[in-house]
């Protein structure tokens, strides 16, 4: 009898415990249903297109395609405006974030808020701001030939500098609000005691704050190139032949090539090599929370 007694409640939780993993179950069919049609399958038939010849015989004919030749080159130059990208929205990303992040709580959401708003114009109405900007008769150049530079009006566009100045446009937003976020979570006090301590802005600099810092740089660095790597829109508006992405390649061989086994290898390749991306994003944040843990303690 006691023993009976001891174990009662034991039933209901149990039942209890089900009857919340049914309902949690059922919550999450929805979305698990949305993740596997709108994302899953169209990455796994991608993935079999990719591999699969016009007979439908398996093949790596296409991989091989994308990997040579001209694709390579594509490859290379969407590998080199993506770093050259991170590279320019890192350093106008670390100033702009470093000045906000001294203003005032009042003035720097006022900052911020004139940083982020640009984001949500379209990209395509941006891009041609860019275009009549830098144009042989746009302001930049107009500016430069009452100026009396030499060699005025430049070249700014249909260019790898046209398309690396409309990318890095496009990127500095997110770039801005990542280091921003980080900066504001630096504790002043360890300053003020590396000061204290008779160091310089220098070496305060280089010693205290830059690796409080240093990996909000590099997430903010991956982030911009991984985001680079996948654009279409600038590149193809700002950008000449030699300054095909793959995006603008898988586009081409969609549309006009009707080549879409080989499109479906450079989405394939352009998706891991994304992957790879984020994956250093986790792997870098995870180091840098490590971190913050042991000067903590």
């Amino acid at each position: 009898m006691a023993a009976t007694l001891a174990g009662a409640p034991a039933r209901p939780r149990k039942l209890l415990s089900s009857r919340r993993t049914r309902v949690g179950i059922l919550y999450a069919l929805p979305v698990v249903v949305y993740l596997l049609v709108l994302f899953v399958y169209p990455i796994f038939s991608t993935l079999l297109l990719s591999l699969k010849n016009a007979d439908g015989s398996f093949t790596l004919h296409w991989y091989v395609d994308a990997l040579t030749g001209v694709n390579l080159s594509v490859l290379i130059t969407t590998l080199r405006i993506s770093a050259e990208t991170a590279l320019l929205s890192l350093v106008f990303g670390f100033l702009l974030a470093q000045a906000i992040s001294r203003l005032k709580p009042l003035w720097a959401g006022l900052a911020m808020l004139v940083v982020v708003v640009p984001h949500f114009i379209s990209a395509l109405v941006r891009t041609y701001g860019w275009i009549i900007l830098l144009g042989d008769k746009g302001l930049v150049n107009e500016t430069l030939a009452h100026l009396w530079v030499p060699g005025a009006p430049f070249q700014l566009l249909y260019n790898e500098l046209g398309v690396v100045i409309g990318t890095t446009s496009m990127m500095l937003p997110y770039t801005v609000l990542l280091l921003y976020g980080v900066m504001r979570g630096v504790d002043r006090r360890l300053l003020a005691a590396a000061a204290s301590m008779g160091a310089g802005r220098v070496t305060i600099f280089r010693r205290v704050y830059l690796p409080l810092v240093a990996p909000g740089l590099a997430s903010a660095g991956l982030l911009s190139f991984i985001l680079s790597l996948g654009y279409y829109i600038t590149p193809a508006l700002m950008g000449g032949p030699k300054q095909t992405m793959i995006a603008t390649l898988i586009n081409q061989q969609v549309t006009k090539e009707n080549q879409w086994n080989g499109a479906a290898a450079q989405g394939v390749i352009l998706l891991l090599l994304t992957f790879a991306g984020l994956l250093l994003v986790k792997l870098i944040s995870s180091l840098g929370a490590s971190a913050k843990k042991r000067s903590a303690s």
